[in-house]
């Protein structure tokens, strides 16, 4: 359809097919690492389909904080498992990681996985009690991140502990995707797509910093100014970052990402 190629990453990414395995072992190592350490609890349920659970990986020491990281893939395939390697930053700075799978889309529509984060992270917010909380997520789950934020999204206890939001190439307005051959599988329509996306929501009282990779694809680019805009919102465009690149910050505990993100 008319817009597929604009939304398309692959194509435009050296090796782009290299990616996900090396994410699957980097994060499987991770697991196992954390695991043998007996720092990581699997498979925490927030709800009752096979896949409405959280990892939690937890730090050498008390957590000074909770970092909810929500991955992406147009909510249409990955797992929570393909990314555990992107804790590493957050828990060598004491902070407690969370990572929420979530159903897929046909399966259901993205208003529904919107709720399931939302669970998520009210479940992995009483898993870890008083400590300040941030968001973070890639692509969809930039999104998904973003859309925590609409007014009585979360219950009010755990909205209060949101300390920052960090949308990393977010799908900010849905709307363009109706004009893609993904829309078959995700199922907007015009009201739907609309009311899903965070371009749309009231500016909220949280800090958001919005994250892009300099060399991303035009519309992941205005995807993330136009949020930025609609919240008069930090934006970085990251340099020589592209959509698949972009998030390995937070495996770095010093990083430019981590230090935005946990207000090192």
């Amino acid at each position: 359809m008319e817009l597929d190629d604009a939304y398309a990453n692959a194509p435009y990414i050296p090796e782009a097919d290299s990616y996900p395995p090396r994410w699957a072992e980097k994060a499987r190592a991770m697991r196992g690492k954390l695991g043998a350490a007996n720092r990581a609890r699997l498979g925490l349920m927030y709800g009752h389909g096979t896949r409405n659970a959280s990892d939690l990986f937890l730090p050498l020491r008390r957590p000074e904080g909770l970092l909810i990281f929500v991955h992406g893939g147009y909510w249409l395939r990955f797992d929570r498992e393909d990314w555990s390697h992107l804790a590493e930053g957050a828990l060598q700075n004491r902070w407690a990681v969370a990572m929420p799978s979530y159903d897929l889309c046909p399966r259901v529509r993205i208003a529904d996985i919107t709720r399931q984060i939302a669970d998520a992270v009210t479940v992995a917010a009483r898993e870890v009690p008083d400590v300040p909380i941030r968001l973070a997520g890639h692509s969809a789950g930039g999104h998904l991140v973003a859309r925590m934020l609409a007014p009585d999204m979360l219950p009010e206890d755990v909205a209060a502990r949101i300390a920052r939001v960090m949308p990393i190439s977010p799908l900010s307005d849905l709307e363009p995707l109706l004009r893609t051959s993904m829309n078959a599988d995700l199922g907007l329509d015009a009201e739907t797509a609309r009311s899903e996306s965070p371009r749309h929501q009231p500016k909220p009282g949280v800090p958001v910093t919005i994250w892009v990779g300099a060399e991303e694809r035009p519309v992941f680019l205005d995807q993330a100014r136009w949020l930025a805009e609609a919240w008069d919102a930090e934006l970085v465009e990251e340099d020589g970052k592209h959509h698949f690149d972009v998030v390995e910050g937070l495996e770095t505990p010093d990083s430019r990402m981590l230090q935005a993100l946990l207000d090192l």
